[in-house]
């Protein structure tokens, strides 16, 4: 079995989505076949014996689509891409320039009887000049969104009609019953009446408006990618007999050998074969701290060298490395398949198709009565005026963009609408533990010695001259207790010990457990408070003065007020709430207690937490996960929502639909509320749209005319399909009345 990812272009909504499943999925040895509307892509499992490469893009053809495989995919230039987003632009502008004046100009005179216009132009005195004013305003808005007509009537003649198809009809048969009325007008000044080049053009418009935020949209879902590569070094120093060189990362093979000074990043896997130092490894195990490196220590490619200078033998190469599995992790996510795809599309797969049907058949019937095609044409073209499911179509947008705006003005940021509608059903939330449940920050905790003065003094005087985070910590509060340090001479650094020097020839030592047992330092006095503080997962600094123990001074990263609030909140809610980190276990099981989580999971890697959201999902949960490092991208982007916190770096907010800019893990709360707010909206939304349609069709086919001579007009159907959509978007607006209740 062969797997293909291929990038389909002229997919517009579900409806479209769904051809390109269909048709592919019938093809001989085809074991799977999925499409990701908002990436364009059709991933394709099937047997290469039975179908090939070449079937698979001309059945696509066939069904109106075009097809490449994503190998063969050209890279654009950033210049072409910005050409292309200027001209959109333009064109949209203009679209909306000329509808609007269009709409002003036609309408002017039937609502304001006293509008001014021009004689020459005026509807009653040269209706002929009216219409024809009308339509040069209507070509080009026609023009402009011509792709809605050749994709439409593309997918209408391969049996696959969609919202385009709908569009196109209802657009054309406007602008076609407009065009013979003012043909009529001639011999029937009251022809005039019966113009909708309006309908044809403001339509258009307004779906052009849509599809340019939707892709604007799509565009950003690719930037998480690009960011976790940029995060690769593009050079690195080689090592060989012949001495030191830099060469680009590429040329580099297992075995080699690459210097990695302090600053730099490590470009590759490997291990260390000479030197030592720290390294920061956060973006990829969440470890807060840095980490100690000596000879036969592991190193991860894309971490930083934060102290220190080291060779590095390399293990791992190209697709191999930890961070190109974390690409690839975060490309399958953001392949998989949406969980709920837009509920107006869904419909109108069906929808579409059927409204058409009645359209037709109805003209045809009251040809086959009557005997008159422009009795006839107009009842087609009413049939599909007033069904045309606009109301439908802004059930969805129109609810969304109030409730991402009502979520920005709190200080939620929710990047699409997929997103919005998906977080209410959250039953599984999953917490990164730095800098989302905790502050991210290495801060003093505890303080054990009999004179805290003078311990902070030696402490800070020794660690001003480090540039550890646990030393930053020790400064920061030796300054909030306004403790003055020392000069230090003698300096020094040990590596995996700690740092020693003297104060007016008073040795002072300040480092770890093991630093103290190897210089015969005694600790018994604070054993049980050692033992208790060590259980709690925090980092203990000793200080001894002439090899007797001064102190003790414990190191965490603390916990964030407003975390226990989010948590309660979310456990009240009926939600279960998961601690998931790369930290040990110790700091982990001691924050998850304090917080209450219902499990805590430590110790894992990246592509680890991404199975973790994956084991849940499994069981048919709905997972949020909240997070803020790089490490957290894969698990992001497998979650059916990913949420990050705004102060968190830019690849986890850009593999995240929902950012919490002020940095308040209690906004979770909101989100899921504000979403529970909003597909509530939407389905009533939905509710009316379809009840509209559903009633004013029938009367539209001509079905009370035989008994009571009722029949709606296109101008009634326009005016009718105005008030739908009003009621709609007025019902959206309601959702800001909702403010103080999240």
């Amino acid at each position: 079995m062969k797997e293909e990812i291929y990038l389909i272009e002229g997919m517009h909504c579900a409806a479209c989505s769904s051809s390109v499943e269909r048709v592919t999925r019938k093809l001989p040895g085809v074991e799977e076949s999925n499409v990701n509307l908002p990436l364009n892509r059709l991933t394709i499992r099937y047997d290469e014996a039975q179908t090939s490469h070449e079937d698979i893009i001309a059945k696509i053809k066939k069904a109106g689509f075009s097809a490449t495989l994503k190998s063969e995919e050209k890279q654009k230039t950033e210049t072409a891409e910005e050409d292309k987003v200027k001209n959109e632009k333009l064109s949209l502008i203009l679209s909306i320039i000329f509808a609007g004046l269009l709409l002003i100009f036609s309408m002017g005179q039937m609502i304001f009887p006293s509008f001014p216009l021009p004689d020459i132009i005026s509807m009653e005195t040269h209706p002929m000049n009216f219409a024809l004013v009308q339509l040069l305003l209507t070509i080009p808005v026609l023009l402009l969104g011509k792709r809605f007509f050749i994709n439409g009537f593309s997918s209408l003649f391969h049996l696959s009609p969609n919202m385009d198809s709908l569009v196109a009809l209802s657009s054309g048969a406007s602008l076609i019953f407009s065009i013979v009325q003012t043909f009529l007008i001639e011999d029937n000044i009251h022809a005039v009446h019966n113009l909708y080049y309006e309908s044809s053009a403001v339509v258009v418009a307004l779906v052009s408006v849509g599809k340019y935020l939707e892709e604007r949209n799509k565009e950003k879902t690719k930037s998480a990618i690009t960011s976790l590569i940029s995060l690769a070094p593009d050079t690195a120093i080689l090592v060989d007999e012949n001495g030191q060189w830099e060469v680009p990362v590429s040329m580099i093979k297992t075995g080699d050998t690459v210097l990695v000074r302090h600053g730099e990043k490590i470009p590759l896997d490997g291990v260390i074969t000479e030197g030592n130092g720290t390294a920061d490894e956060s973006m990829l195990t969440g470890e807060s701290l840095p980490v100690e490196k000596e000879k036969g220590s592991k190193v991860i490619g894309g971490s930083i060298c934060t102290g220190g200078a080291f060779y590095v033998k390399v293990t791992h190469t190209g697709e191999d490395t930890t961070l190109a599995k974390i690409i690839k992790f975060v490309e399958d996510a953001q392949n998989k398949k949406a969980p709920i795809a837009g509920m107006a599309d869904k419909v109108a797969g069906i929808f579409v198709p059927c409204l058409i049907a009645v359209g037709l058949v109805a003209g045809i019937i009251w040809f086959v009565i009557k005997g008159d095609i422009s009795f006839s044409l107009k009842i087609f073209t009413s049939v599909l005026v007033i069904g045309c499911p606009c109301a439908m179509g802004l059930a969805t947008p129109t609810a969304i963009i109030v409730g991402t705006g009502l979520g920005a003005s709190k200080g939620i940021l929710i990047r699409n609408g997929e997103a919005l509608e998906t977080t209410h059903k959250a039953q599984v939330v999953i917490f990164d533990k730095t800098g989302t449940v905790t502050e991210g920050k290495m801060a003093v905790t505890d303080i054990l010695s009999q004179d805290k003065n003078k311990l902070l003094s030696c402490a800070c005087s020794l660690e001003k001259l480090s540039q550890h985070p646990i030393s930053k910590a020790i400064c920061d509060k030796a300054k909030e207790e306004e403790i003055i340090s020392s000069e230090v001479s003698d300096f020094e650094s040990i590596a995996g010990y700690g740092i020693s020097g003297k104060i007016n020839e008073t040795k002072i030592m300040a480092g770890n457990l093991r630093m103290m047992e190897e210089k015969g330092i005694e600790i018994s006095f604070y054993e049980k408070e050692i033992s208790s503080l060590q259980e709690a997962g925090k980092t203990l600094v000793f200080v001894s003065e002439n090899y007797k123990l001064l102190g003790v001074i414990a190191v965490a990263d603390t916990i964030k007020k407003d975390a226990f609030s989010a948590i309660e909140k979310l456990k009240k809610a009926g939600l279960r709430t998961i601690l998931l980190t790369g930290d040990n276990k110790k700091t982990a099981h001691y924050i998850g207690k304090e917080l209450g989580f219902d499990e805590i999971v430590a110790e894992v890697l990246p592509t680890e937490k991404a199975d973790v959201v994956k084991r849940y999902q499994n069981e048919g949960k709905t997972v949020l996960m909240v997070g803020d490092g790089i490490n957290d991208a894969p698990a992001l982007t497998q979650a059916d929502i990913g949420c990050a916190i705004g102060s968190g770096s830019d690849i986890a907010i850009d593999s995240a639909e929902i950012v919490l800019i002020k940095n308040d893990i209690t906004d979770v709360v909101k989100a899921i509320r504000l979403s529970r707010f909003t597909i509530k909206n939407i389905k009533e939304n939905l509710f009316w749209a379809f009840c509209y349609n559903t009633l004013a069709i029938p009367v539209a086919a001509g079905v009370l005319y035989p008994a009571f001579g009722v029949l709606l007009s296109p101008m009634i159907g326009a005016v009718a399909m105005s008030l739908s959509s009003l009621f709609v978007v007025s019902n959206a607006l309601r959702l800001k009345t909702k403010e103080k209740k999240l």
